[in-house]
Formats: C-alpha cells, structure tokens, sequence
C-alpha cells in the first residue's frame, strides 16, 4: 500500500489542502494586527511657520478623539520625551476617527517651545491611550541635538497610586483643591537613579493634561524600591472630573482620576448678592422718593411725630423747673388769663313798678331782672340803707358812688 503511488498523490494533496487552510485562517489576524497598529502620514516632510499640511491617519480605534500637535526634541523612536510642554499646543487641531479608525484633517504648521528635530504627534485624548509620530521638520526653526540619557536606571511603579488629603473651608469657597499624590515605584535598571524628575500632569475632560516638573530628592538602588509623594494642585475654583497623571523618561508610569466637588460658598455668596443688593437699592430709592415727594401732608410721617414731640419735651422740661412765688396780683392776673372768658348775661330790661327790697320807683316803665356783673348793689354811705330797685353802684377804690333813679 506504502508503494501504492495514487495514495501518494492523494495524501499530497490531502497536506496541500491543510495547509492552504491554515494560511487563509492565519491571514486574515495577521492583517488585523497591522490595522491595529496607530499609524500618521502627512502630505509634506517640510512646511514653514504660517502654511498648513494634511494629515491622514489609519488604524486608530474608530469614533475616537485625537489631538494633533507640532513638538520640538522628538523623535518616532524616543516618543515626545518632554511631554506637551515641548509641543504647540495653542495651534494644535482635534479630530474624530470614522468607523474604520481612519482620519484627515489639516494641521496648521506653527514653531513648537522647543528646538528641532520635531514631529506631528497625535494621540488619543479619551479612552485607551494611543499614540503615533511623524518626522516633520518646520522651515527656519532651530535645530538642536537631542539630550543625552544619562544612567542606566529605570523606574516603574509597583503599586495602585492614590490621592491623599481632604478639602478644607476655603475651598468650598474657591479655594485651589490640593491632593498629596502618593506611589511606590522600584528601579528594575542596572544603575542606580538619583534625584529622579518626574512630570506630573492633569487634565480635565477632552483637554491635553498640563505638565509640571517636580523633583524627588533621593537614590533608588537597583532591584529597591521608596515611596515618594508629590504635591498636586489644581487652579482657584476648579470642579469636575479631573485625571492625574504620572510621567518619567518621557514614558506615562501611572494614572489617578480625581472627583473635585463644585463650590457651593460661591455660588451661595452671588445669590444672596444678587437678592441683598437688589433690596437695598430698592429701599434706600423709596426713601428718596419719600423726601422728594412734592404733595406730602402736612401731618405726614416726616413732620407731625417732630412738632408734637418738641412740644411735649418743653412742656415736660416747664414742668421740672422750680416753682417761683409771684406777686399776688401778678397770680390774680395769671389765673384770670388761663381762666376762658365767657359771654356776660343778656339785660332783659328794667322794671319800677313795685317798691320794697330789691324794687324802686321811677319815672322808669320797664322792669329790671338782671344786673351787669361790674354792677353790685351797695348801701348808702348817707342812710346805710340798700338803694331801691333800679338803683346800682359801683365799686370805687376811695368811696362807692351810687346814682339816681333814670
């Protein structure tokens, strides 16, 4: 059966057939693979300040969001060591990916901080990170060589990171929310790290994190490890979802999302401003209108409470002073003029008709009934006796006078 050359031909083809298979299968991941790698073209390798190139872009995951920058002291091979701060961020451009990860946008070319060689580095600013660079040289700018790597330490971080402190009363009122950025990284190089610099950066929503440098004091030994902490602090009144993020060599070791609560003694402080203010300027108006008003009574508010009070406040400070002893015909006179005068009687008329006490006789016809009150009856300083009726006297300082029958 072995010597049998039709079954040799048919296990040939029997191998050709797997193997055939198994190609169609391996191709297709293997195509996938090369997709899923970020890569950036641009439409020029050399572009002066001012112009614009195109970028285009492919294998990126689809609906994501990049930011496209110009930066200076990069390289494809050692990445944009100096993070954004070596970059042009005020010029940079974001852009969306299609459903099949792919992009072009046009990128306006503009001199990054930091001298050449430079690329376009695009990276994603949601999600997972990825990036890709391009070689791009910007007409006209300076051109330096790239700082040397000194050592042969590198670090990596260890353990979960995390923020330490709490906000205080001043935040709540605007204050900048600070945190205590706290990890454990070991040194799996073969040289010691000194006085390591790190970059710690944060960002907030789709904006690209900003870098600061901060220097930890102290030797990491191969194969040891130290926990450092770094002070973290954002700007006056920030809230929101922010994110930490930790750099060293140009390489992200680690991230730490960051819950900062809204100001609420701010927003408390504008309300009642807005509800304060507006009631003062609102009563110190009415009371101007008040005083300016031209048809105001007499006896309104303004004027009748300060009449009556003065009146009563002299009448009460009269009432405490001493009492002084007049004259008595100065009290007689006093007495008679708070005393209200009254209408004198009406005469009636005069009557001589009857004789005897209180009557006379005279040429006289009517009868008297009523007497002036100055008019008293007095006697006769000749006989002692009452005149008759009709007859009146009055009194005199030296002797009364009495008069006649009329």
């Amino acid at each position: 059966m072995n010597g049998n050359p039709l079954w040799a031909v048919k296990r040939y083809i029997a191998a050709t057939a797997v193997l055939a298979a198994l190609a169609f299968l391996l191709l297709p991941a293997a195509g996938a693979t090369a997709a899923g790698k970020p890569s950036v073209t641009l439409s020029k390798s050399q572009a002066g300040k001012g112009g614009d190139i195109t970028v285009k872009g492919k294998g990126w995951r689809p609906k994501a969001l990049l930011m496209m920058l110009v930066c200076g002291q990069s390289t494809p091979a050692a990445g944009v060591p100096g993070g954004t701060n070596s970059c042009a961020n005020d010029m940079g451009r974001a852009v969306t990916t299609d459903d099949k990860g792919t992009f072009s946008k046009k990128l306006p070319v503009a001199e990054p901080p930091k001298p050449c060689p430079c690329v376009v580095h695009v990276a994603t600013v949601t999600g997972e990170k990825a990036q890709a660079d391009a070689v791009f040289k910007v007409a006209g700018h300076p051109v330096r060589p790239l700082p040397k790597q000194e050592g042969g330490g590198k670090l990596s971080v260890l353990t979960d990171t995390q923020l330490d402190g709490s906000s205080g009363v001043l935040t709540w009122f605007g204050a900048p929310p600070s945190r205590t950025f706290v990890f454990t990284v070991g040194n799996v190089g073969s040289a010691p790290v000194k006085d390591p610099v790190f970059q710690v950066g944060t960002s907030h929503g789709v904006f690209a994190p900003q870098w600061e440098e901060q220097q930890w004091r102290g030797t990491i030994a191969p194969g040891k490890k130290a926990q450092i902490k770094l002070p973290v602090e954002l700007s006056a009144g920030a809230h929101g979802s922010y994110l930490v993020s930790l750099k060293f060599g140009g390489k992200v070791l680690a991230e730490q999302p960051w819950d900062v609560g809204r100001p609420w003694g701010v927003t408390v402080f504008w309300i009642l401003l807005c509800v304060v203010v507006p009631a003062a300027v609102f009563r110190i108006g009415m009371a101007v209108v008040d005083r300016l008003r031209p048809g105001r009574r007499r006896g309104s508010r303004g004027s009748r409470p300060a009449g009556r009070h003065r009146t009563g406040r002299i009448a009460e400070l009269t009432d405490r002073l001493p009492k002084l002893r007049l004259p008595q015909g100065a009290v007689a006179a006093d007495e008679a003029a708070r005393t209200p005068r009254t209408k004198p009687p009406r005469e009636t008329g005069r009557s001589a008709t009857g004789a005897g006490a209180g009557t006379g006789t005279g040429a006289g016809t009517g009868t008297n009934t009523g007497t002036l009150p100055w008019f008293t009856p007095d006697t006769d300083p000749g006989t002692g006796t009452a005149p008759a009726a009709g007859q009146l006297s009055a009194p005199s300082e030296n002797s009364p006078t009495t008069k006649g029958n009329t």
